[in-house]
C-alpha cells in the first residue's frame, strides 16, 4: 500500500496522535505526517503511506493556507486560546476596518517571527515547550517567513467592544506561526492579542475538500477500499518544477545518475521532480553543490523496473 491520505485532523489530537491511530486502523507502520499541527488546530493534514513517506518533507516545505481568528484585548502564554492570560488591555476605542486592512497589508511579504515558547522548535537539543513547561525562558532564534496573502473575512466597518475578534485567511510559507501572526496583528493595532481559532485549509495541493475523517477511513478500511482513495505520491509534489526525461535517461535516474541541468531549469534552486512523459516521478533532484551544470539525486523514489 502506498500513497497520500489527506486527513481532516480533528481538534484534541497532535499530528503524531493521528499517525498512531492510522497505524492501528491500516495495520501498517510505514506512515508519516507532513508537518506538526497544534492539538487545537483542525484541518488538512496530508499523511504519507508506504513509499510515499519519501515525499513527506517536500509536502512539509510547500506553502500552506489557514483560516483563523484573532482576538484583541488580552494575550496568553501559548499565544492561542488554550493558554493562561498574560497581559490584558481592553479595547477602549472603535477599531476601523481601514486600520485592520492596513495592518494586514503591512504584514504581507517577508516578515520576521520569533517562535512562541510553547512550540516544537529546538534550542540546545530541547524543544521550547519543554522549557516552557518548566517555567524556563530561553532566547529564541528569530526567522524570516513569507506571508503571501492575508484576507479579512469580516464585513464590518467598525469593530467595538472590550475585546474584538475577527477572522482572516492567510497563505504563507513553511515555518509560519499563525499564533504569532495573530499577536503581531494585535501589536500593530496597539493591543495584546491571541489566536482564538485556527483551521488549516490547504497544504501543498491538498484542500479541505480532499480530506477524509477518521470515521470515513475506518469504514473504507473495513470494506477493503482504502487503496481506492489513496492519492498518488506525485500529487504531493505537484508544486515542484518538472524535468521530463526519456526512457533511456529514466534507467539512469533509477540508479542515481547525475544529470545535466536543462536550460529551462537553470534558475531553479530548490528540488526538481524528474520523470518520464506519463507523469510518474522517479526521483527528486537538486543542483550539485560542487559540480556546476549538474543535478544530483536528492531522493530516488522509484528504482523498480
Amino acid at each position: 500500500m502506498e500513497g497520500i491520505l489527506p486527513l481532516f485532523k480533528p481538534a484534541g489530537m497532535t499530528s503524531h496522535d493521528c499517525v498512531f491511530r492510522l497505524r492501528k486502523i491500516l495495520k501498517m507502520k510505514r506512515i508519516g505526517h507532513t508537518g506538526t499541527l497544534d492539538p487545537d488546530v483542525t484541518g488538512v493534514l496530508p499523511v504519507c503511506i508506504g513509499r510515499a513517506t519519501k515525499v513527506a518533507e517536500y509536502i512539509t516545505d510547500a506553502g500552506k493556507a489557514y483560516e483563523g481568528e484573532v482576538t484583541i484585548g488580552f494575550s496568553t502564554t501559548t499565544e492561542d486560546a488554550s493558554g493562561e492570560k498574560v497581559t490584558e488591555k481592553l479595547v477602549n476605542r472603535p477599531i476601523t476596518r481601514h486600520e485592520i486592512l492596513q495592518v494586514l497589508h503591512n504584514l504581507t511579504g517577508e516578515i520576521v517571527q520569533t517562535p512562541p515558547m510553547y512550540s516544537a522548535v529546538k534550542v540546545n537539543g530541547k524543544r521550547l515547550y519543554e522549557y516552557a513547561r518548566q517555567g524556563i525562558e530561553v532566547e529564541r532564534p528569530s526567522r524570516s517567513v513569507n506571508i503571501y496573502q492575508i484576507e479579512l473575512l469580516d464585513d464590518r466597518n467598525s469593530f467595538e467592544g472590550a475585546t474584538v475578534s475577527f477572522r482572516f485567511r492567510v497563505q504563507c510559507s513553511k515555518g509560519t506561526y499563525i499564533r504569532t501572526l495573530a499577536v503581531m496583528i494585535g501589536e500593530e493595532l496597539g493591543f495584546p492579542a491571541h489566536m482564538s481559532y485556527l483551521q488549516r485549509i490547504q497544504s501543498a495541493s491538498f484542500s479541505l475538500d480532499d480530506c477524509l475523517t477518521f470515521e470515513q477511513i475506518e469504514d473504507l478500511s473495513e470494506n477493503g477500499a482504502i487503496e481506492q482513495i489513496l492519492r498518488p505520491l506525485e500529487e504531493g509534489i505537484s508544486h515542484l518544477p518538472k524535468y521530463q526525461i526519456n526512457d533511456t535517461v529514466a534507467e539512469k535516474v533509477k540508479n542515481g545518475a547525475l544529470l545535466e541541468i536543462p536550460p529551462e531549469l537553470s534558475s531553479e534552486e530548490g528540488p526538481i521532480a524528474v520523470g518520464p512523459k506519463d507523469g510518474t516521478v522517479l526521483a527528486i533532484y537538486r543542483k550539485h553543490p560542487r559540480k556546476p551544470g549538474l543535478l544530483k539525486p536528492d531522493k530516488v523514489l522509484r528504482n523498480d523496473s
